[in-house]
């Protein structure tokens, strides 16, 4: 019997209770369905393309094995992917849909195999460090010699033993540029003595980290050269010489016709040699967005294939028996690839230049089949050859800027308003200059947006003006510049290459001065400390999905590119930067001018400090730090940060002085920064960054309005270059206890 003043609702009427039980579940299940269709119709359109996204899951999983940090995370990744490809081949046996079941598989394997493909690649080249700084008496075989004449020196890669052990092991030496004979190239053994180290990791945390760089490359050392070279057997004698002599003879050749920095970067050029360019036009050229003009990579190869290809074409063209009974496309694509692959393999075959031979390559298998040369599909399957044989380049910078260049130039190009923005039309000559030029301009707008966050996130400074300067610079180095030393070279043969050899660097002296004029410019430069992971994978995410993706929905990729953006503004700058071994360190005043220990201008360390700090002026020495207390030996500094006053004391030098003087020192200081190990009656009143601290954590920034510190080794996991790197690694972003209050 129902209880008095409460209404009755029968069973399965509107309104009751287990109606709206019932039809909860109902309505989600409508909902998911009608998502999972619109997905469905979304994915089998034949407007969206879904091959490209194959290589970015494969570059995905490679991307994710360096980010992992251990082989149990590794493991779970590979187990979770699996599990992901299961879910596809159920949904297709339970739901009938085909495109989205396909995706989930493909992805899935192929996010695999990018794991697979990395940790295989790591565990036949990566080579075990030296354990420790050595001097060291070596007889070895030189494998590689790299010239540059730019820092007086030569660099050998050598084969040798490493002592004790007798392991066999690939170090690189730096030679004095007066130790340098002829009797020193690839196949000569020698005998030497040599300082060694292990390949350093990052100095601080997010600068360059040279340790799993050399774990690629196989190096178990680097070092320099103590003493002469004693050549024990030269090297033997081949007809005509190796490649890595003639790319040698060359540059020497073309440094010979050109003075100067114009004939440094003719070299560079011609055979890929940069070792002659001096390191303020260096500069220059990368603080304009120019300095990919000096790596030989897509533009280059491009313009040798072009010029071979079309040059081709006109002259079989000109005999009537061939063009009537051959197929010159055919023909032009096979000696513009032939011209291709010679000038990858004279200028070295650096990865880069394999990488743009293999997209250039494809470029003219297109064109010899008549179908579309560029496209999405043709830069998918250049990019995943490349990852196939070295799938470490995906973290590189000249890997992601390449091909983060070429999708936006075809992505760009390949929208509905540029078509018809340049579709052949009847007007003047000079308005379709025009037009061209506008497009010109526009498209390196659009590659400096592209590559920007990249820039940012490797060398922590961008040039602004780069889109600017890459409208001359561009088309100056692709159609005078390398047509000239081309013609140059080829006048040579008969001693007539005098005159064009001039005029190539009076076009080199103006690319020149478009460099050092546009990076001098107020603002040309866009420091930035240090980009978060996470911050450069949802850029990288939403600029694939713009590019990839065709119609409205692309413009979803706008979303995570502004959370990138916003999350890089609101990004602090560490306080005060500590490299890896102490012998350095800067800290930012309130004017934004950087101070630092040792005032070496160019230096490795400085460098980074500059970087990493986010200030733009030249360093100064921190005893002119404002109203900084020194002696001879220590630095006691005032810092305001977060409305109260931090005091650092900073060790100046190695000298000992009394215990329990520096006792009350520490005692007195917040912070106390010294590259010896400090007694422990040094007890500061919140942190000291000293010998015993950076052996266990590296490289340290020191976020003071946080209160928070961050290592080298916070980062740090377990891969090959990381187990014989800092031990003791910290977790990521520790919070330390906060520092009293000043008396």
């Amino acid at each position: 019997m129902a209880m008095q003043g409460t209404p009755l609702v029968p069973f399965g009427e509107p309104g009751g209770g287990a109606d709206v039980a019932v039809q909860r579940p109902w309505r989600i299940r409508s909902l998911l369905s009608r998502t999972a269709d619109e997905a469905e119709r979304f994915l089998a359109s034949p407007k969206q393309d879904r091959m490209p996204w194959l290589t970015v899951a494969f570059a995905s999983g490679i991307g994710g094995w360096f980010a992992l940090p251990a082989m149990s995370s590794w493991l779970v990744a590979l187990g979770f992917a699996g599990a992901l490809a299961g879910l596809g081949w159920a949904c297709l046996r339970m739901t009938g849909r085909p495109a989205i079941s396909t995706a989930l598989v493909a992805v899935s394997v192929s996010f695999v195999l990018g794991i697979s493909v990395i940790w295989a690649r790591s565990e036949v080249v990566g080579t075990e460090p030296i354990a420790a700084p050595v001097f060291a008496k070596l007889d070895g075989t030189i494998l590689e010699r790299e010239e540059q004449p730019a820092e007086d020196r030569v660099r050998l890669v050598i084969a040798t033993r490493e002592q004790g052990t007798g392991r066999a092991i690939k170090v690189r030496i730096n030679v004095p540029i007066k130790s340098d004979d002829e009797a020193l190239k690839e196949g000569a053994t020698m005998r030497l003595a040599a300082r060694l180290m292990p390949p350093s990791p990052p100095i601080l945390p997010g600068a360059y980290d040279f340790a799993r760089a050399a774990w690629f490359k196989g190096y178990a050392a680097t070092g320099s050269l103590a003493g002469d070279i004693e050549v024990l057997t030269e090297a033997p004698s081949k007809e005509g010489g190796t490649l890595a002599s003639a790319q040698r003879r060359l540059s020497a050749h073309v440094r010979s016709r050109v003075d100067g920095s114009a004939g440094s970067i003719a070299a560079a050029f011609a055979s890929g040699d940069r070792g002659g360019i001096p390191l303020a036009d260096e500069e220059a050229m990368r603080d304009a967005g120019l300095t990919h003009l000096l790596s030989i990579s897509g533009l280059h190869v491009s313009a040798v294939i072009a010029a071979a290809y079309f040059l081709a074409l006109k002259l079989l063209a000109l005999w009537p028996w061939l063009a009537l009974r051959v197929r010159l496309p055919l023909c032009a694509a096979t000696v513009g690839a032939g011209a291709g692959i010679a000038y990858t393999l004279l200028t070295g075959a650096e990865v880069p230049t394999v990488r743009s031979c293999i997209g250039a390559v494809l470029v003219l298998g297109a064109l010899a089949l008549g179908r579309e040369p560029l496209s999405m599909r043709m830069v998918a399957v250049a990019a995943f050859c490349v990852l196939l044989f070295w799938p470490e380049a995906v973290i590189g910078p000249s890997f992601q800027m390449s091909f983060a260049a070429v999708l936006a130039i075809i992505a760009l190009h390949n929208s509905g308003p540029v078509q018809q923005f340049l579709r052949p039309r009847e007007e003047a000559l000079a308005s379709k200059y025009a037009r061209r030029v506008a497009m010109l301009f526009i498209t390196g707008v659009v590659i400096e947006i592209a590559l920007t966050p990249i820039v940012l996130f490797h060398f922590h400074r961008a040039g602004l003006y780069g889109a600017f300067a890459n409208v001359v610079g561009i088309p100056l180095v692709t159609f005078v510049s390398m047509p000239l030393i081309a013609l140059a070279l080829l006048l040579d043969l008969a001693g007539l290459g005098g005159p064009v050899w001039w005029l190539a660097g009076n076009s080199l002296d103006l690319l020149l001065w478009i460099a050092h004029f546009t990076s001098a410019q107020p603002g040309a430069v866009k420091l930035v400390p240090q980009m978060g992971l996470g911050t450069i994978a949802l850029f990288v995410g939403g600029a694939l999905w713009l590019a990839l993706w065709r119609g409205k929905v692309r413009l979803w990729g706008l979303l995570p590119a502004a959370v990138s953006a916003f999350a890089l503004a609101v990004t602090p700058a560490a306080d005060i930067l500590v490299t890896r071994d102490g012998a350095d360190f800067g800290i930012v005043d309130g004017n934004g001018q950087l101070h630092v220990l040792r005032g070496s201008p160019h230096s490795y360390s400085q460098t980074n400090l500059i970087e990493l700090s986010g200030s733009d002026n030249p360093p100064v020495p921190v005893q002119i730090y404002p109203d900084a207390r020194c002696s001879a030996d220590f630095c006691s500094l005032v810092v305001n940060r977060s409305e109260r006053e931090w005091v650092l004391l900073v060790a100046l030098n190695r000298q000992r002085i009394d215990e329990r003087q520096l006792a009350a020192a520490c005692e007195l200081s917040d912070i106390v920064i010294a590259d010896r190990w400090l007694p422990r009656s040094c007890q500061p009143r919140w942190l000291k960054v000293d010998g015993r601290y950076l052996s266990d954590n590296g490289g340290t920034a020191i976020y003071l309005d946080d209160e928070r510190v961050a290592g080298v080794a916070d980062g740090q996991g377990s891969h090959g270059w990381q187990r014989s790197g800092i031990e003791s690694p910290k977790q990521e972003g520790r919070q330390l206890s906060p520092a009293p209050s000043l008396p």
